[in-house]
């Protein structure tokens, strides 16, 4: 159903007293404007009934045209929708249309149990997905797209392929909750009639999964890889190594992952990928339409590392493996060449692996690193990054010593940050560091949702559903351009998360709203509308067996 018992995990000895981007000083655009104005639907109070198809006379309520998360741009209501019978086709032109149409078969199918072939074959009717590059394809970028539902059709188009796979997430969650089911279900299957016309306010919108602390398997690093993609996210950052685990191989250094990454928080059997699993992974997000970025963490938390090989500690000793989670005790030795032989050996093999543009160098919490060690570690290793065709990116940290041009800079600050701090940020930012949003206290998905979740953490406060929600990217750091905005990220840290059903507790009902922050309009934005439509969206979790957090802030419907 729509809740799960969960026990707290955490490490074996000890509370949880101290954790990621839990110790700092202290405590630790655009708006699209588009096709004429943007045509708000409420998000209570408004039915819409699709025309019943020729021979029959039922009706049946349907979701209102564009009731779904993220809020689309431009929503035109109207007319006879399209129905899903068992005589619908999905027309294709291209090997990358076909793509697309085998994955929206495959969700399809089984709920609704209809054949739903894939062809070229031309026709007006069925669903229809074209890639066009016609002027009103292109003035909606390169994931925009149009979904176009009238009687006999239903026609996704894009300019691109990513676009035609975020018109097929609209078109999900306009259709009954019961297509997610994996059994077949009782239609009918329709959706309302009108036309969405839809695009990204940011091109950056990101959730990051911390695997080292405890690691996911490739299974269930698919599944969440799944989930962000309904609410068209485009990023799915991996920490993939920290003090408590390594979880890649790096061939030229393998202990870092036999060794390195053979433990977790509270002292697990820990895990790690290989370089095919890493692969697999990688090519799983890219057909859901995430590009994977990777970090290895660096400076700081490091310890899985230095526990793997004695040279990289200055004194030549390597520590034992660590399961607690403590932060800023560990450091690379920043004055000894083999740091950067092995530095360079990892960006390489890690950049070969990685299609992405960003590869992601950490620098948080670097408590063990003199400020002056600090910036000549980041001046000796972000070229290395671009040395091997990636672009860096770094948490705000990063903005303390030189950014290197095109660096990309990760906020993860909250409202008890400094004010120097912040603003070392923003004079980065308006010296040309693009900026990635993901303050603690609002799009961290492992901060409790209250004093009694049974999950997660409290450094950086308590985050209910509608605190998560309700900040503006564009105007979150005051003096920071709103150009130097890329979009955010909702991290999920895993101090006390061990399972898929913890992952999906926390995340759900935060990360939509996330995802909302980085696609729909700034004009959008307001809870009171929100909230009804990711109340609607209970039924869609229960549907795909997501155990969510039944916010008191949310008009959930009745069980």
């Amino acid at each position: 159903m729509g809740t799960v018992q969960l026990r707290c995990v955490g490490p074996s000895k000890g509370p949880l007293v101290r954790t990621h981007h839990g110790t700092r000083h202290g405590i630790h655009h655009r708006t699209s404007r588009l096709l004429g104005s943007l045509l708000l639907v409420a998000a209570a109070g408004i039915s819409s009934l699709a025309a019943a198809p020729s021979g029959t006379t039922a009706k049946a309520p349907v979701t209102p045209l564009g009731q779904i998360v993220p809020a689309p741009l431009k929503v035109e209501a109207g007319g006879a929708g399209y129905e899903i019978t068992e005589r619908t086709r999905i027309r294709v032109g291209d090997a990358r249309e076909r793509r697309v149409g085998e994955y929206l078969a495959s969700v399809l199918r089984p709920s609704t149990g209809y054949r739903l072939p894939v062809t070229t074959a031309k026709g007006g009717d069925g669903i229809r997905l074209r890639l066009s590059a016609e002027p009103e394809n292109k003035v909606l970028g390169n994931e925009g797209y149009r979904v176009i539902s009238e009687r006999g059709s239903l026609t996704i188009t894009s300019w691109s392929d990513a676009g035609l796979f975020h018109g097929v997430q609209t078109v999900r969650q306009q259709l009954p909750a019961a297509v997610e089911r994996k059994t077949e279900q009782r239609g009918p299957w329709r959706i309302a009639g009108g036309t969405i016309k839809d695009m990204p306010r940011y091109g950056y919108r990101s959730t990051m999964l911390d695997v080292s602390r405890h690691f996911f398997t490739v299974d269930q690093v698919k599944r969440y890889i799944d989930q962000a993609a309904l609410y068209k996210m485009n990023k799915l950052h991996l920490h993939l190594s920290d003090d408590q685990g390594w979880r890649i191989a790096i061939d030229s250094w393998p202990r870092l992952a036999t060794y390195g990454g053979s433990t977790q928080v509270g002292g697990g059997k820990g895990g790690h990928y290989t370089k095919e699993q890493y692969k697999e992974i990688v090519a799983y997000a890219a057909s859901r339409h995430l590009e994977v970025v990777p970090e290895i963490d660096m400076p700081g938390h490091t310890n899985a590392a230095l526990a793997s090989y004695a040279e990289l500690n200055c004194d030549g000793v390597a520590p034992p493996l660590y399961t607690g989670t403590a932060v800023g005790f560990s450091s690379l030795c920043v004055k000894k060449d083999v740091t950067y032989d092995f530095v360079d050996d990892v960006i390489r093999e890690l950049a070969a692996l990685t299609p992405g543009r960003y590869l992601h160098i950490g620098g948080d919490e670097a408590h063990s690193t003199s400020h002056e060690d600090f910036v000549a570690f980041m001046d000796k290793v972000q070229p290395v990054v671009a040395k091997y065709g990636k672009t860096v990116m770094g948490w705000h940290q990063l903005t303390g010593a030189r950014p290197a041009e095109g660096a990309v800079a990760q906020y993860w600050g909250y409202d008890r940050t400094g004010a120097a701090e912040r603003e070392q940020v923003v004079n980065a930012a308006r010296n040309g560091t693009k900026l990635v949003l993901s303050p603690a206290d609002r799009s961290y998905l492992d901060m409790k949702y209250t004093k009694d979740t049974p999950l997660g953490l409290t450094w950086a406060g308590l985050v209910e559903v509608r605190r998560s929600y309700d900040w503006d990217p564009a105007t979150y750091l005051k003096g920071a351009p709103a150009d130097a905005v890329m979009g955010v990220e909702a991290p999920l840290w895993t101090e006390t998360l061990s399972t898929s059903a913890h992952l999906e507790y926390m995340a759900f009902p935060r990360l939509p709203g996330i995802a909302e922050l980085g696609w729909s309009p700034a004009a959008t934005h307001d809870w009171e509308r929100y909230k009804g439509r990711l109340a609607a969206q209970a039924p869609r979790w229960d549907a795909l067996g997501i155990g969510y957090y039944r916010s008191p802030q949310v008009p959930w419907p009745a069980q």
